[in-house]
């Protein structure tokens, strides 16, 4: 029986090992951008059950209100269009409220209901391109570094940004569940 399993080692083909590398490169990718999905998922249903009210509401004392991280999260996804390479952004206005000022910067905000439909607006073009980028893609750098530094640092590449964005999601998802009841 050794005698079997020592001859079928030697004469059985090699495994396709770029197969194998294809089909863990499509795997780790299937399981970042589910992650994605399932926190952006969360948050959408979340900022549809808040009420105009409740966005208002602080999420701790003295914290962002749910309408400015409606309008941050919105600005924050409206950005990965550039950086992944794929369109323009919609809202850059957006950046100067809810990007480079604080929450009580004192800044007039747009009606919820505006912001609202940028959020769905984003998210659902966002969610196209995502669905739309091939697994080679992923791996390739993103806008915001040089082609230097990516030579130095293949990890900065375009699914990087997918992981580093889901976590800022995660995070603020988390500070939104305070206001829902």
């Amino acid at each position: 029986m050794l005698l079997v399993s020592a001859l079928t080692l030697i004469f059985e083909p090699e495994p396709n090992t770029e197969n194998m590398q294809t089909d863990t490169k499509e795997v780790f990718i299937k399981m970042v951008l589910s992650n994605w999905q399932t926190q952006n998922s969360r948050l959408d249903a979340l900022f549809d059950k808040l009420t105009d009210e409740e966005l208002w509401a602080e999420t701790a004392p003295g914290r962002n209100t749910g309408v400015y991280l409606l309008g941050h999260m919105t600005a924050v996804h409206d950005g990965m269009f550039t950086i992944l390479g794929f369109r323009e952004r919609l809202y850059p206005e957006l950046d100067e409220v809810f990007l480079n000022n604080p929450d009580k910067s004192g800044l007039p905000k747009p009606p919820v209901g505006d912001l609202r439909v940028c959020w769905k607006q984003v998210s659902t073009i966002l969610e196209e391109h995502i669905n739309a980028t091939s697994a080679d893609e992923w791996f390739k750098r993103h806008n915001s570094v040089s082609d230097e530094d990516f030579a130095k640092e293949p990890h900065r590449n375009k699914l990087n940004i997918i992981i580093n964005r889901t976590n800022h999601l995660s995070t603020h998802l988390g500070q939104m569940a305070y206001l829902s009841k």
